[in-house]
């Protein structure tokens, strides 16, 4: 079999894989994994979504309406599943979505990320939420940054400002958190921001020694109480401040007017996530926009918010010289080379990377990157392609209702 494109980590191809990582065959191996290792607190808090979890549900199930149809008697040796984006080739048509707080499930979460992307030369968007600050994630080699932004002129400029003096070449402004959402699963497994250390909480922490001695009290003695470091131009305020909601503004001010402020002092590529609507994507390029995602926020916002896919193929229609890419729902290699079909250029997907790093780190990543792109090389083959450039809609084939 040939090998997938240079830089991207294989199975099998890094040496003595922690034992914890040799039974992880799928990236939904990764969840159940993470149910076990972080508190219940913390795992809901990645793996919820908002009130019934439909929309997170439903962008999973839509990948079911399609079949491929596949072409047979092909060359397929050599094939390539290197993906250009923004002028940066990459090694593969996958990267690291944004998460926030990812340094609670893992130790240095973010970096953990960035530093497993970076060695398989895909990208990794650092959030806006996250607890290490943006500076030192991009020396490791992230260069994607992910905003939540109020609607304040003068906040939106100096984070602008700060993030392209760090190096960053693409901004990413989330487009689809007026308010948050309604995370019912949240109160009921105990996590709340900011984070309140209730008996409770303590109880299943200690019920969690690794997690509890290799990611909270290890982050604690070496490097203090986290911060949220990156909302604004300035570091914000602890996980565990009670002015943390008046800290991050009135997001439902944010408008379009704020998209053409941003366009205007931004001069890297500019991104915007959580597009569902096609008249919201023709708006997009109407100002200047060079890329959106299309996105329901894992589910985490508006429940019953459509799937991803199912917008896809219309939204790439009128996206005119803007790439378009998507997040939502992706576990295999099928879901990939689907969106692919469909109209996306790229995807982003975050929940099965932040598991792995939780329980095997950087190593971990590096397997869940290696699964994903095992799986898009051998699904390449079987659909008798040698590029991933060559996977169009006549691969697929609609289900019946």
């Amino acid at each position: 079999m040939a090998a997938p494109a240079q830089g991207v980590a294989q199975r099998g191809a890094t040496p003595r894989l922690p034992r914890r990582l040799q039974s992880v065959l799928a990236l939904q191996d990764f969840d159940l994994a993470g149910r076990r290792h972080l508190p219940r607190a913390v795992y809901g808090f990645i793996a919820g979504a908002a009130e019934t979890d439909s929309a997170m549900r439903h962008s999973r199930e839509a990948f079911t309406d399609y079949a491929f149809l596949p072409r047979v008697l092909a060359d397929v040796s050599g094939r390539s599943q290197a993906t250009t984006l923004f002028g940066r080739r990459y090694a593969a048509p996958f990267g690291v979505a944004p998460m926030g707080a990812s340094a609670l499930a893992a130790y240095r979460g973010d970096l953990v990320l960035a530093q497993g992307a970076s060695a398989a030369n895909l990208p990794m968007i650092v959030s806006g939420a996250s607890l290490i600050r943006l500076e030192e994630i991009r020396e490791v080699g992230a260069h994607w940054y992910q905003a939540y932004q109020p609607g304040e002129p003068d906040r939106i400029e100096a984070l602008v400002d700060r993030v392209a003096a760090a190096g960053y070449e693409t901004f990413v402004l989330t487009v689809d958190l007026p308010v948050p959402g309604n995370r019912e699963n949240n109160v009921r497994s105990g996590y709340s921001m900011p984070l309140k250390p209730t008996p409770r909480l303590v109880w299943d922490a200690i019920w969690h020694p690794e997690w509890l001695f290799g990611t909270w009290l290890k982050t604690m003695r070496l490097h203090g109480m986290p911060h949220f470091e990156n909302m604004d131009a300035t570091r914000g305020p602890p996980i565990l401040s009670k002015n943390l909601v008046r800290n991050i503004g009135r997001r439902d001010q944010l408008s379009w007017e704020h998209v053409a402020l941003i366009r205007r002092r931004w001069k890297g590529n500019l991104v915007l996530k959580g597009i569902l609507s096609p008249a919201d994507a023709r708006l997009a390029r109407e100002h200047g926009v060079d890329g959106i995602i299309v996105s329901n926020h894992g589910g985490r916002q508006l429940d019953y918010a459509v799937s991803p896919l199912r917008v896809l193929s219309e939204i790439a229609a009128d996206a005119g010289p803007m790439t378009v890419m998507l997040d939502g729902g992706i576990r295999r290699g099928t879901d990939v080379l689907k969106a692919l079909a469909l109209g996306a250029k790229f995807v982003f997907l975050g929940r099965p990377f932040l598991f792995a790093a939780a329980i095997g780190g950087e190593a971990g990543v590096r397997h869940a990157i290696g699964i994903l792109s095992e799986e898009i090389d051998r699904n390449l083959a079987l659909l008798g392609l040698r590029d991933i450039s060559g996977v169009g809609p006549d691969h697929l084939v609609r289900q019946p209702v």
